[in-house]
């Protein structure tokens, strides 16, 4: 049996599923990240529920992996492949960095498990880079390099590169931020745990809309403002919640195109993570499309390259499992 697991700053997902035949898991738990010191002390709680010997296993870690080992982003957790070979005594232990486990998903996802921003998703390119990019609590990517007729999964630390403003907007939020933050990377301006609450901060102190009276209430009891600004512009309930979500799918169009541009991804870019599934409506407007293709002369080119969002809700958990398959 295999142990599987997504390991990111929010929660961890584990489950167990046979080394053969379909990929599904026989016992599956989520369990709040932050709630336990370690990720040995979770594995340990859901092995004892399971009574099942494990003979591999595989994570994916929301941070880069280096000989073996995971300091995990937005944890204090550091994670070793030896220490949980030695302490659970499995033959086999690896990390991968999440997106790389995303990554080793694409290749097998069904297209029931896919909606088309750009593209056929019948007829999907399967001889040419890909590359994924998800935003969630954080900001991942990863890349498919096609080579000797094989997919080989790239892991990479791009959403910690430099934000690159494409806007006098965004150049107004760039210099707001780098008052805040030494470094302004995507992930401040493009996911759920930083990006969405920075963008929708910067536009209500440079009063490019009113915030509405329950919108303040509702962020105030929230431990999360991100849902509430989400829901409430995609039910378009709230002027500064509608820009909110607008740049924040312009910034993901245009740094979804940068990666397909540096990678070549003509086989595909793939929008994982929490985020697309939930404002896929919002995602087909074309404002995401319209940032994704604004490139100048590299336009026409980037308009042919397919987009997918992952619907699957647990990609990283099956490429994991594909991946410890082939172990």
């Amino acid at each position: 049996m295999l142990l599987i697991g997504d390991i990111g700053g929010t929660k961890t997902d584990l489950a167990i599923v046979s080394d053969t035949g379909e990929v599904e898991p026989e016992f599956q738990s989520t369990f709040k990240s932050a709630d336990h010191p370690s990720l040995e002390s979770i594995i340990q709680i859901f092995l004892a529920n399971t009574q099942v010997t494990i003979t591999k296993a595989v994570f994916g870690v929301a941070g880069p992996v280096v000989d073996g080992e995971a300091q995990i982003t937005n944890l204090p957790w550091r994670i070793s492949e030896k220490t949980l070979r030695e302490t659970f005594k499995f033959n086999q232990a690896r990390l991968l960095n999440d997106l790389e486990a995303i990554a080793y998903a694409v290749p097998n996802l069904p297209a029931r498990d896919l909606a088309a921003l750009n593209g056929d998703i019948s007829n999907r390119p399967t001889d040419k880079n890909k590359a994924v990019i998800a935003p969630g609590t954080g900001l991942g990517e990863a890349i498919l390099f096609y080579h000797d007729n094989a997919y080989h999964m790239v892991p990479s630390e791009g959403g910690h590169a430099s934000f690159a403003p494409n806007s006098l907007f965004e150049i107004g939020l760039l210099r707001s931020l780098l008052e805040k933050y030494s470094h302004v990377s995507y992930e401040r301006v493009c996911s759920g745990g930083l990006g969405i609450p920075n963008i929708y901060a910067y536009l209500k102190e440079n009063k490019y809309a009113e915030e509405a009276e329950h919108i303040k209430k509702a962020i105030e009891q929230a431990a999360d403002p991100t849902p509430i600004i989400v829901q409430a512009g995609l039910k378009r309930d709230s002027e500064l919640c509608i820009q909110t979500l607008n740049a924040f799918v312009s910034i993901l169009g245009a740094e979804a195109s940068n990666l397909a541009l540096k990678v070549m991804a003509l086989g595909g870019v793939y929008l994982g993570g929490g985020i697309p599934p939930k404002i896929l409506p919002k995602l087909k407007d074309g404002t995401f499309m319209a940032a994704f293709v604004r490139k100048g002369r590299f336009s026409d080119m980037l308009a042919q390259i397919p987009v997918y969002v992952i619907l699957n809700q647990k990609p990283a958990l099956l490429g994991a499992a594909h991946y410890a398959r082939d172990l």
